[in-house]
């Protein structure tokens, strides 16, 4: 290994190592990391800006600030309740629909802020239904979590295969003449809501009704009632649509993912800010002060310093490395590489380990001569799946149980967390495992 190979190691290993430590800001880890890899002549600074894959950020801002416009018109709010008045008695439906409605509004939005979104809801139900909010608030966020990957806008993972690998959003739907990522998440999501329901819910509220008081107050009253303007929540729902749609047929438009969610992003602005008063909405203002900035500075950072490792040739030794194995056989290889990343995302930021096996993945590919799909979906099923055993490794958990624990004022314990996420996360795995294998793994294989 050479010198400048590794100093680029030691820099990344040292702020994936801090990442996962939790105690250092990660924005500030990240910028630091990519500020020394520039300054010891791992990259030179105009490199390390071209690195960033600056169509992902423009897509993340983008949605990030329609979904916030979105979280204010009332609509979660708006599903939250029917989906109350249709689970009328039974709570553990009434959970099952909170997880299903988080989930799938997740493949647009991201997990983070849809806990931001969903939580002021559920907390209300809970209080007034005099129920623990702790069962409500951890299945939507491991739902939210689980889903993000369903399509390509939901979370950064996606995001980046469609830069590695150039793949487009109907490719999530159908690909190659099968079903790809929408397709076998949500099978295994509904799936396993349906254990959830039966096995675990149903048993733990046997016998418990909702307050037929609180029933009365909340599920019974007009749930148009939560949108306050209906003007604004169909400009913005609106606006939502049409900007998925138009990313939809991004090859048809000839125009960058990023350049589209920008694009709806500025005309929802436009409209709101200039019409402000009659739709009474929040300002652009407002809406700035809720973006996570740290976030998106972080993923900046993160792009900066994979590439990093890239540009000094470590990914492809890695790549070089694992290449006979693979070759040797798909199945096998697959399954390693599967099995191995579900363990490891539980305890890691997994956006930067799946960043990192991506390209791997794309090397390993293109010097062993086989088709990469099988891998690439492995790495990023396993790696959102498994992201769901911890905290560490999803932020939508980790923020879910702040939320939590802040309202609820107590400590959640690790022995009650894991009582849902270790089964969730066992449940999921399995069955996408064996979707995979079938559709993905094994035809590739022969």
């Amino acid at each position: 290994m050479e010198p400048i190979q590794l100093i680029a190691l030691v820099i990344f290993l040292v702020a994936i190592g801090l990442i996962i430590w939790g105690k250092v800001d990660r924005a500030a880890i990240g910028i630091i990391g990519a500020a020394l890899m520039v300054l010891l002549g791992v990259m030179k600074e105009t490199e390390a800006f071209m690195f960033v894959d600056w169509n992902i950020i423009a897509i993340l801002f983008s949605i990030w600030i329609i979904a916030i416009y979105f979280g204010k018109s009332g609509i979660p709010q708006y599903l939250a309740i029917t989906m109350l008045r249709v689970s009328r008695n039974n709570i553990a439906l009434f959970l099952i629909l909170l997880g299903i409605i988080s989930a799938f509004i997740s493949m647009f939005v991201d997990n983070v802020v849809v806990i931001l979104m969903m939580a002021p809801v559920v907390l209300h139900i809970t209080k007034k239904m005099k129920l623990a909010s702790f069962p409500f608030i951890i299945f939507v966020g491991l739902s939210a979590n689980f889903m993000g990957t369903a399509l390509l806008l939901g979370d950064l993972p996606p995001q980046m295969l469609h830069s590695v690998a150039k793949i487009e959003f109907p490719e999530f739907i159908w690909q190659m003449g099968r079903p790809s990522s929408f397709i076998i998440l949500t099978v295994t999501f509904l799936l396993t809501a349906f254990l959830f329901y039966q096995f675990k819910f149903k048993k733990m509220y046997a016998g418990s009704a909702m307050d037929n008081t609180a029933i009365e107050e909340i599920a019974f009253t007009d749930p148009m009632e939560h949108i306050k303007n209906k003007k604004f929540a169909l400009i913005v729902t609106g606006v939502f649509l049409a900007t998925i749609l138009a990313m939809s047929f991004r090859q048809l438009l000839g125009l960058y993912l990023g350049f589209i969610a920008l694009t709806g992003m500025i005309i929802l602005v436009l409209i709101v800010e200039i019409f402000r008063k009659k739709l009474e909405s929040p300002s652009f203002q407002e809406v700035l002060g809720e973006l996570d900035w740290r976030a998106l500075l972080f993923y900046v950072t993160l792009f900066i310093l994979v590439g990093g490792i890239d540009h000094v040739g470590l990914i492809k030794m890695i790549a070089n490395a694992m290449t006979p194995y693979i070759q040797s056989s798909l199945i096998l290889g697959t399954t390693i590489v599967y099995w191995v990343t579900a363990p490891i995302v539980g305890v890691v930021e997994h956006d930067a380990y799946i960043l990192v096996f991506l390209y791997l993945i794309r090397d390993l590919a293109a010097s062993a001569n086989i088709n990469p799909w099988p891998l690439w979906w492995a790495v990023l099923w396993a790696g959102t799946l498994g992201s769901n055993l911890t905290v560490a490794g999803a932020p939508a958990l980790f923020v879910a149980q702040n939320i939590c624990e802040k309202e609820d004022s107590c400590k959640i314990d690790l022995k009650q967390f894991f009582s849902y996420s270790v089964p969730f996360v066992v449940i999921t795995l399995i069955i996408c495992f064996i979707l995979a294998l079938a559709i993905w793994i094994i035809p590739f294989a022969l």
